[in-house]
């Protein structure tokens, strides 16, 4: 079998800007970064592409507090916003890969597998809720919300308004990796994981059950690209390297790093959290567990970043 790479895009190869949020927008953005998917797929590699969702569950919980306000409408389930996001996006996904296959003669087709995720109910991030979601509440709203939602945790964000906070565990299992394992091994190019999965927990008498939460979408895609033997873990962002000293006039971009050296730079607090800290530890996860290689880069260098002429890339 060709040399197996799993591509995680980001928000951002979703949404240019935020002038440009409509679905139209979202997916011209798309059809962008699948020239640079089916470029890698044109050097001779299988392609499982994973994609971030936090923006358009942001977008389908604002409806469904309007539906709620104006017209009693109940609440979408955040767990249901997930699955939501990973049928529409997908359909995005695969419909600009097929479209650009046809465009270059490729004998190729894109599927979607709307993937549940498997988490711990005694992960530790269910005491302790810590990924804001949604809009900013007025202490009225909030007061209210709370009342019709006893079990939502909702925060004052820094004098912003107030924001409901969610777990976010940490994924044990992809429920439908043989499956995604089974479609690529007969070509085709999976769109999988979306949005790190829908997050479920399995109940005392073994069946599933789908639980309101958000997995960071780098670790699942690490988790998938691990357990599933991918050679390659390509992790899609806003810069075309990573940096040392991001943002100061000392600032270094990595060209080639190790797996020690990596580790020794996330001992001296280089990456910021809840930016590229998780795509950071998401690369050592997947290189700790047999991976041969790693590239962090953004959407528009992916072809070039896999025939190494630009990237940060990381060995074990």
């Amino acid at each position: 079998m060709k040399e197996l790479v799993v591509v995680a895009i980001g928000g951002n190869s979703l949404i240019i800007d935020n002038s440009k949020t409509s679905v139209e927008d979202q997916y011209a953005a798309v059809c962008e970064t699948a020239k640079h998917i089916a470029g890698i797929i044109e050097q001779g590699y299988e392609v499982i592409i994973t994609h971030g969702n936090g923006p358009q569950v942001g977008f389908i919980l604002r409806r469904s507090e309007i539906a709620s306000e104006v017209a009693g409408m109940h609440h979408v389930p955040l767990v249901s916003c997930g699955a939501d996001t990973q049928g529409a996006i997908g359909y995005q996904i695969q419909q600009a890969m097929d479209n650009e296959f046809k465009k270059r003669g490729m004998a190729k087709e894109a599927v979607t597998v709307i993937t549940q995720v498997a988490v711990s109910p005694d992960d530790p991030a269910f005491q302790k809720p810590s990924k804001p979601i949604g809009s900013f509440y007025s202490e009225a709203q909030a007061e209210n919300l709370k009342k019709a939602h006893p079990d939502w945790v909702l925060v004052n964000d820094a004098g912003r308004g107030y924001r409901r906070l969610v777990p976010s565990p940490l994924p044990q299992e992809i429920i439908e990796k043989d499956v995604i394992l089974l479609l690529v091994s007969q070509g085709y190019c999976v769109i999988g994981v979306g949005g790190g999965g829908i997050p479920v927990i399995t109940q005392e008498d073994g069946s599933r059950k789908g639980i309101d939460a958000v997995i960071d979408k780098d670790f699942a895609s690490s988790l998938l690209a691990t357990d599933i033997g991918a050679d390659i873990l390509i992790i899609s962002t806003a810069v075309p390297k990573v940096c040392l000293n991001y943002g100061t006039p000392e600032q270094k971009s990595l060209d080639r790093v190790t797996l020690a050296e990596l580790k020794q730079y996330v001992a001296e607090n280089h990456f910021a959290p809840g930016s590229m800290l998780p795509k950071v530890q998401a690369v050592i996860s997947f290189l700790e567990g047999g991976g041969k290689k790693a590239i962090i880069t953004n959407p528009e260098s992916l072809e070039e970043a896999v025939a190494g002429r630009t990237g940060t890339h990381i060995y074990p």
